[in-house]
């Protein structure tokens, strides 16, 4: 899930009401809930035997208390299904008689009809997609994602759920139409629409291109309607169901605390029984999507830990912690802290603002981020969010207490407490700009693998500010930045709005009308770039 603060993406979302069903205590109405809450059984700080997994290779493991992001491999799996997932390693079964056992007894867990363990939530998209656009036919599934020749080649997705996440409803080879308002859904919706997709949160409860006025709109057309739940918790009985989606996809990973590699696609068993026609092991398409016995067993026993689970004892263990964490903070002299509450059903976690004034502790809330994720002279690496008051000005971290282990909050709360009274020194500041890097730049970008001549850079430079755009393989986005002596840093950034997501930053060195240096490119990593004015007839050229 860019840093939309902490979810996919918002880790704090505001639902729309549905009586009780949204809150944590009526969710298991119906269901057996006299256990009681799962012991950790979490070795304490400081303990090697997990690290020396990841220490032999040189790899150091991360307290977590930024949220469930895949990219800091999700949440941590339950005991009682690590031990599932031993036991199912243990022998040999047929996948296809699994996935039937396991599809029936997750529609009776969750009254959802049928079940589907996926290798993720984007691949559970990616199987319900391909169902509705193949059915069970196995001639067009070898055929996908090439759809020439196919009746349903188009999916409409409602302009509040574009997101990076549809890239697992579009690769099976789908046109995605956009639409906003009921007007353009109508007239969208016919014999090529295959499905509506729909990414679960306040924009769309919020909207009028809700998931009850989506299917109320599809169902005469015959047209499934597919949430992605990946982050949120599970509702018994399901409230997208129940709103009138045929399907629901949620990821494993996250707050289930299943595997981190699987997933789960609830609802209309026809389709999720079809579901799983274009899973692996089947062949095509779909075996590069690959869910082995031990995730489905593992992923069906954080199921049912779900319905056993004290949610209302791990809400309030979570709440002590940040009430500890927030007593030594504010033991600093100028720190203040309020706790957030969850709203929505994504990632539904307290967490805690903890704010200062940066020009009097020398610090800000960005430097203290990184500085604890960087775990310096042997302390443990921290991951916290950046915060800030943007009324006062004040700077400040965010902590998620979702992800945390026993013990970890007096860790974050030491290490926090002594950065912010003997704080690292403060970066330097820029210095007055030595060159010019007005004008039309042709880039060499050099990846991993391969490079490109394509990008092209037209800025425009005021004083130290640096404005302008970047001309991608096929998209131009805005640019910004500055220019400190004859160092130039410059950002632009592709929007979710288009369902995809970009986001460059170069730095480099300006010398004799050429630039060099070096491009971070967020998820994607990084690469190495260099760069040439162009001159005015050259300029003219390209156009």
């Amino acid at each position: 899930m860019g840093t939309d603060a902490l979810s996919r993406r918002h880790i704090l979302q505001r639902s729309a009401g549905a009586g009780g069903v949204l809150a944590l205590g009526p969710l298991l109405t119906g269901v057996g809930t006299g256990a009681t809450g799962t012991a950790e059984a979490a070795e304490p700080p400081g303990v090697t035997g997990a690290t020396d997994v990841y220490g032999r290779i040189g790899v150091r493991p991360v307290i977590n208390a930024r949220g469930t992001f895949t990219i800091l491999s999700g949440s941590l799996m339950l005991p009682e299904v690590r031990e599932a997932i031993d036991a199912a390693a243990r022998h040999y079964v047929h996948l296809d008689e699994l996935a039937d056992a396991v599809g029936e007894r997750l529609g009776e867990l969750t009254g959802a009809g049928f079940g589907l363990v996926s290798s993720g939530c984007a691949a559970g998209l990616t199987h319900a997609t391909a169902a509705c656009v193949a059915g069970g036919n196995p001639d067009l599934h070898v055929r996908l994602p090439d759809l020439t020749g196919f009746a349903r080649t188009e999916a409409i997705i409602p302009k509040h759920s574009r997101n990076v996440y549809e890239a697992a409803v579009s690769a099976v080879g789908l046109k995605v139409v956009e639409v906003s308002d009921r007007a353009e859904l109508e007239e969208a919706l016919g014999p090529r629409t295959a499905l509506i997709y729909v990414m679960a949160g306040p924009r769309v409860d919020e909207s009028e291109l809700d998931t009850r006025a989506l299917a109320r709109a599809a169902k005469p057309h015959g047209v499934p309607v597919l949430v992605d739940a990946a982050a949120e918790i599970l509702t018994v009985p399901n409230v997208h169901l129940e709103r009138g989606a045929d399907l629901v996809a949620y990821s494993g990973g996250k707050c289930i605390r299943g595997p981190q590699t699987a997933g789960l696609l609830l609802g209309r068993e026809d389709l999720v029984r079809a579901a799983w026609v274009h899973s692996a092991p089947h062949h095509g398409f779909a075996r590069g999507f690959k869910v082995g016995k031990e995730e489905a067993v593992g992923m069906l026993t954080a199921v049912e830990m779900w319905l056993r689970r004290d949610h209302d004892a791990e809400y309030a263990r979570w709440t002590s912690w940040l009430r500890s964490i927030a007593r030594r903070v504010r033991a600093v002299e100028g720190v203040t802290t309020e706790t957030v509450k969850p709203e929505g059903l994504s990632n539904r976690t307290p967490s805690l603002k903890v704010l200062w004034d940066g020009k009097k502790l020398g610090v800000s809330g960005k430097t203290v981020t990184d500085t604890l994720f960087e775990g310096p002279d042997g302390a443990p690496r921290i991951a916290l969010n950046e915060a800030a008051d943007e009324k006062t000005g004040r700077t400040g971290v965010l902590i998620t207490p979702y992800m945390l282990q026993p013990g970890d909050e007096k860790t974050l709360a030491r290490h926090l407490v002594a950065l912010l009274k003997d704080p690292p020194p403060a970066p330097a500041e820029p210095r007055p700009p030595s060159v010019d890097v007005s004008g039309t730049w042709k880039l060499t970008i050099r990846y991993a693998a391969g490079s490109s001549h394509a990008h092209r850079l037209k800025l425009t430079q005021r004083g130290a500010e640096v404005t302008g755009s970047h001309t991608g393989e096929f998209v131009t986005r805005e640019a910004t930045g500055g220019v400190s002596g004859a160092t130039l840093t410059l950002r632009s950034v592709l929007g979710e709005e288009h369902g995809d997501s970009l986001d460059f930053t170069f730095t480099g060195t300006v010398e004799d009308g050429a630039m060099s240096g070096d491009l971070s490119m967020g998820e994607y990593l990084t690469a190495s770039w260099k760069a040439r004015r162009q001159s005015a007839s050259a300029t003219q050229e390209d156009k």
